[in-house]
């Protein structure tokens, strides 16, 4: 079970973007992106940043970690 959930497929779908097309604009593989979409990659935060400004979004929009 993920630790955490990600909304990152929403938010790339809302800007009409391939996860080939996530992944270029921020230096990553499409299968990265993929494992993120599914909650499989937990990412850096330095990749946490180039994806929320990529799809103009907030981190804590897209990456929710249950306060423990």
């Amino acid at each position: 079970m993920p630790d955490f959930e990600c909304r990152l497929k929403k938010y790339r779908l809302l800007k009409e973007m391939t996860q080939e097309d996530l992944a270029v604009q921020v230096g990553v593989r499409r299968e990265t992106i993929m494992r993120l979409e599914k909650a499989q990659y937990n990412p850096s935060l330095k990749l946490a940043v180039d994806i929320s400004r990529a799809v103009d979004t907030p981190i804590e929009d897209i990456f929710i970690f249950p306060i423990e």
